[in-house]
């Protein structure tokens, strides 16, 4: 049965102007190194870039995998709930969304699950995806067949590794979720919400 494994890391800390900064280079380099015993077969990327760079950090440990661009990777909100589906605490949150960036969000992470989200067409695949929380958080979402609302409040720490199985005739099988034992003490759980840090 193939399967494909997705290793899912949100990129390494980065500065006000989104560009790694080099605690994220070093939170990258570590999730490489992490990575380094596994066949990976390739790097994907959101284009923006800090992401870009995590990717290409990591990857200097994985030197047979080739390292490319994914726009579907990009960060963007995945779906705008109702205000009923909306918990009290993140109505701000959406302010500001109208209905044609909503479904264009929307569209995007619907291409993110056709894209990544099923099993490999002929052989096991080995991918890692460098990307952002709110995608991290969609994909998840997806793998446990939870409401599409229920991407919110999934949290991703910088550089932390999540893991999706996807097999021909099973659902997703969530791995590990926001993993960071690759990760000195210091450099974990930097970029999440500070209010919920354990």
């Amino acid at each position: 049965m193939t399967t494909r494994h997705l290793y899912l890391a949100r990129h390494g800390a980065a500065d006000a102007f989104g560009n790694l900064t080099d605690l994220g280079r070093r939170q990258a380099g570590l999730l490489g190194e992490r990575l380094a015993g596994l066949p990976i077969d390739a790097v994907w990327h959101s284009p923006l870039p800090r992401a870009a760079a995590s990717a290409h950090e990591l990857a200097r440990h994985l030197p047979d995998a080739p390292v490319a661009e994914a726009a579907e990777l990009v960060d963007h909100v995945p779906y705008v709930p109702s205000a009923a589906e909306t918990p009290p605490a993140r109505a701000g949150f959406f302010d500001g969304y109208d209905e044609a960036e909503a479904a264009s969000g929307h569209k995007l992470a619907e291409a993110l699950l056709a894209r990544f989200a099923k099993p490999s067409d002929a052989t096991d695949t080995h991918e890692v995806l460098v990307t952002h929380a709110f995608q991290i958080a969609w994909l998840v979402r997806h793998a446990l067949d939870a409401p599409p609302s229920r991407w919110l409040g999934l949290n991703s720490a910088n550089a932390a590794l999540t893991v999706i199985h996807y097999r021909p005739g099973l659902p997703p099988t969530l791995v590990m979720f926001n993993d960071m034992g690759h990760l000195p003490a210091e450099l974990r759980w930097t970029g999440f919400p500070d209010g919920i840090r354990p």
